[in-house]
């Protein structure tokens, strides 16, 4: 079973980890100028625009505790040791992701495969909760494509899109801030 994106999916995928569609692009490359923006991501760019990349980015941004899920679909070519390299790698990213100061921006990382009996996965087939004490750690650790400024996002992150795209058929993202 073949999973394509509709235009909504990949739109809210452009202020995540990847974008997808026949193929994968990493966040930096862009998303096809045919997709029109969400209003999450204009609103997003918007305020980048009005306060800077340092600001949208630093630790005490809009406080509180952010949750970043991520699911891959992995290709049916990628093998199990690939599939398990791609896991390694993002928990790595609980300790790896670290601003240009050292200190931390992941507070905690968890992940699994998908185990719902509901019929309701689309596909995909492992997810990943990643949490964060501010709006502005997470926008830190997504980086690219929202911000490109050395030192506003994680090049431990941005190191891992390259590295995980080749094996990932599918990806979805979506983030809120805990009420």
């Amino acid at each position: 079973m073949t999973i394509t994106p509709s235009p909504l999916i990949r739109l809210s995928l452009m202020a995540g980890l990847l974008c997808v569609g026949p193929s994968i692009y990493f966040t930096y490359a862009y998303a096809k100028e045919d997709i029109p923006q969400d209003t999450a991501t204009q609103a997003t760019h918007a305020l980048v625009k009005q306060i800077g990349e340092q600001r949208f980015t630093a630790p005490d941004f809009r406080p509180g505790t952010v949750r970043h899920m991520v699911m891959f679909q992995f290709r049916h070519t990628a093998t199990t040791a690939e599939r398990q390299e791609v896991t390694r790698r993002f928990l790595e990213l609980a300790t790896h992701s670290r601003r240009p100061n050292g200190a931390p921006v992941v507070a905690s990382l968890e992940a699994g495969p998908q185990n719902s009996g509901e019929n309701a996965d689309l596909g995909l087939d492992y997810g990943y909760l990643v949490t964060f004490r501010s709006e502005g750690d997470r926008n830190y650790y997504v980086g690219r494509p929202i911000v490109h400024t050395s030192g506003c996002f994680d090049p431990a992150h941005d190191a891992f899109k390259k590295f995980a795209a080749p094996f990932l058929a599918n990806v979805v993202v979506f983030d809120f801030t805990v009420k």
